[in-house]
């Protein structure tokens, strides 16, 4: 029997990274913050780059933190990274929403916070179509192509619907699982390797 030691072999799959793209941390990275992590980039340019952490959600409520919603349904907070923690940003599928950035196709980051406050106090759905961050994850010029590099980020692309999920738990293995039978056997290997 011939074993393909090949497919635990670590190497990026060479796709550019871009606004829109996904970063799925590779298997191996041990960090607090990004291990396992989904990152959506908002931006990356010669300047530097910037993503969104899409499934962490941290321990509050966007109601928590903004009292005018203490009328609405609970609105799950996720952590965007550990850059501006004490900064709101939110993607959404609202296209009307003044100031708003486009990021892909139907998905938008930011805009007029007011308008999307009276979006949601008039009942409006929340789930799947707006999801709020605190902070960002940046990387300053170049320093994401050098860790791209040395495979700490594989490149794909995900529907917007699958971004705008709230149901993360699993979206860390499901983003590789995606990708094929390389990418699929890291998905399976153990987040603390010693326990296995």
């Amino acid at each position: 029997m011939n074993i393909d030691f090949d497919i635990f072999k670590i190497q990026s799959n060479d796709v550019l990274p871009s606004r829109g793209r996904i970063l799925i941390s590779g298997p191996f990275l041990r960090d607090a913050t990004f291990g396992r992590s989904v990152i959506l980039l908002i931006d990356h340019s010669k300047e530097g780059s910037m993503g969104l952490i899409v499934n962490k959600q941290l321990p509050i409520y966007l109601n928590d933190i903004i009292q005018d919603l203490n009328y609405a349904n609970e609105i799950p907070l996720f952590k965007g990274g550990p850059i501006g923690t004490d900064t709101l940003f939110y993607l959404h599928t609202l296209k009307d929403i003044p100031g708003a950035i486009p990021i892909d196709e139907g998905l938008y980051l930011n805009g007029d916070f007011a308008m999307v406050k009276e979006y949601i106090l008039q009942g409006n759905a929340v789930t799947d179509r707006i999801r709020f961050f605190l902070g960002y994850s940046g990387w300053e010029s170049e320093q994401l192509d050098e860790e791209i590099k040395e495979n700490t980020w594989i490149i794909s692309k995900e529907e917007s619907d699958y971004l705008m999920s709230t149901e993360t738990k699993h979206m860390w293995k499901q983003a590789l699982e995606k990708m094929g039978n390389k990418y699929e056997a890291w998905s399976r290997f153990p987040q603390v390797p010693t326990l296995n």
